[in-house]
């Protein structure tokens, strides 16, 4: 028991809390605020909720949250049918859309392989992108994973089984941030950003 004043209270701060994040005094006050919110406004909230279980689906193609068995992004009729950018989950999806800087399409894995974790290549959509890579006319297939072991496992298993059938197989570029000093930067990321050294005149005419 949280409180001694409602069971309905603690019912409603216990679910709060199990969301990613909230201890228990945040979730008792937001459960205080829609105590006191009118209470059409907290029917919305709580439509909201519900709708967002069960009117969700995941696109057919490219495995991105939809309201439609075809995400908006695959029926873009503007986008670059010929690649595909093969990212862990929709997070990554919205972070690359936000740079405005990517018109192809999109291949959400639903994760990495992660033996430890129990996640083997089964539990991915790897089939489905390889079908696609198959079935479709790709010329490029963006790997735009985490800089981890378990993002280069992943890497190197999709790459081995597409390499013969994808003309150009690319990952995103890993290396130190703008900002960022020498000294404070990991090993790895300073040893890969010494492999993808980029051209000096191009590199700084994109910054200017």
């Amino acid at each position: 028991m949280f409180s001694s004043y409602s069971q309905y209270l603690d019912n409603a701060v216990n679910e709060i809390a199990k969301l990613p994040g909230i201890g228990k005094r945040t979730a008792l006050r937001l459960a205080l605020h829609l105590l006191k919110e009118d209470e059409v406004n907290v029917q919305s909230f709580v439509d909201a909720i519900a709708n967002l279980k069960s009117k969700i689906c995941y696109c057919k193609i490219c495995h991105n949250i939809s309201d439609t068995d075809i995400c908006t992004i695959c029926q873009q009729p503007k986008r670059d049918t010929t690649t595909i950018c093969v990212v862990q989950d929709i997070r990554d999806i919205i972070a690359i859309e936000n740079t405005a800087q990517f018109t192809g399409l999109y291949h959400v894995l639903g994760g990495i392989i992660s033996p430890v974790d129990g996640i083997g290549p089964n539990q991915l959509t790897l089939e489905s992108l390889f079908k696609r890579v198959k079935e479709e006319h790709i010329n490029e297939v963006i790997l735009a994973l985490p800089a981890t072991v378990e993002g280069d496992t992943t890497n190197f298993y999709i790459h081995k089984n597409i390499k013969e059938q994808v003309k150009t197989i690319t990952t995103i570029a890993r290396g130190i941030g703008i900002g960022e000093e020498l000294e404070f930067t990991d090993e790895v990321t300073l040893g890969r950003s010494l492999l993808s050294r980029t051209d000096f005149d191009t590199s700084y005419s994109r910054r200017m």
